[in-house]
């Protein structure tokens, strides 16, 4: 978590006035990590809606995304294919992108959160279904058009159910 300095801190703590010029670099610092959080609510909600469009419309030409299961897929067309080959299959899924967080810096970011996927393959039997969970790394950069993710690291810490499809099994098992 960003540390609070001693000079804000006893600003807001006397109601001393802060100067102009940092409350416009903290509110652009906030103005931006909302824009972070809605671009990945709004890329995960997308995949759960199986909107592959949306959801690579979040990543940078050249983005990277490292799974364990996959190894490293470097650009946008390679991930989407991926993703797409991998998730398709489902009747319903639930990505989870829990306690997120971002640091700013100009137009650049980086942010943590951990992840809670279920997969569930058919809809008549919700009770069985592939869940995971783990660490997200992601990278950002800002462009013309906004953020965009140039990276996410996503471990793999644990799992339940049965990946039945295969989807998530490393390629060399």
């Amino acid at each position: 978590m960003p540390e609070v300095s001693e000079a804000s801190a006893s600003s807001a703590a006397t109601g001393s006035p802060i100067p102009y010029d940092q409350l416009l670099t903290r509110l652009r610092e906030l103005e931006d990590q909302q824009a972070l959080r809605a671009l990945m609510i709004r890329g995960w909600h997308a995949l759960d809606r199986k909107d592959w469009q949306t959801w690579i419309d979040c990543w940078a030409e050249d983005a990277v995304l490292e799974f364990a299961p996959w190894g490293t897929l470097r650009g946008r067309d390679l991930i989407r294919a991926r993703v797409t080959e991998a998730e398709s299959g489902y009747a319903a899924m639930q990505h989870h992108i829990l306690n997120m967080h971002f640091d700013v810096e100009g137009d650049h970011a980086r942010g943590i959160g951990y992840m809670w996927f279920v997969a569930v393959p058919h809809a008549e039997r919700p009770d069985d279904h592939y869940a995971m969970g783990g660490p997200y790394a992601w990278t950002y950069a800002r462009g013309a058009e906004g953020w965009r993710l140039t990276g996410q690291r996503l471990g793999v810490a644990w799992t339940g159910g049965q990946d039945t499809a295969g989807a998530f099994t490393p390629e060399d098992t």
